[in-house]
């Protein structure tokens, strides 16, 4: 799968509220009750890349508890994408690992 296709396709729930965020220093949408998971995985191809291997992940177990989803915010704080939920004006980094998490 080319890099810049993304990981997952929205088919349903089109009527909620869109929500602004920003995503690598780009602007994005994502819809109301959308977690920060599914906000990334339909805009890009991967969530992060291992911070061992490079390799790309996309979230493993999607109930917070296999540590495979941690994202970074622009202020450097380290969220789980699989169960926080998008906020307006969140702003989020894909390929950061040296965050602290929180």
């Amino acid at each position: 799968m080319p890099p810049s296709r993304p990981l997952l396709q929205r088919v349903a729930e089109h009527e909620r509220p869109p929500v602004p965020f920003t995503l690598d220093g780009q602007p994005a949408l994502a819809l109301a009750g959308d977690t920060v998971l599914t906000a990334i995985l339909t805009h890009c191809a991967q969530l992060r890349r291992n911070e061992f291997s490079g390799q790309p992940r996309a979230g493993f177990c999607l109930i917070g508890a296999c540590q495979d989803c941690w994202v970074q915010t622009d202020g450097g704080r380290r969220l789980r994408a699989c169960t926080s939920f998008i906020a307006p004006g969140m702003a989020l980094r894909t390929g950061a690992t040296d965050a602290v998490a929180t």
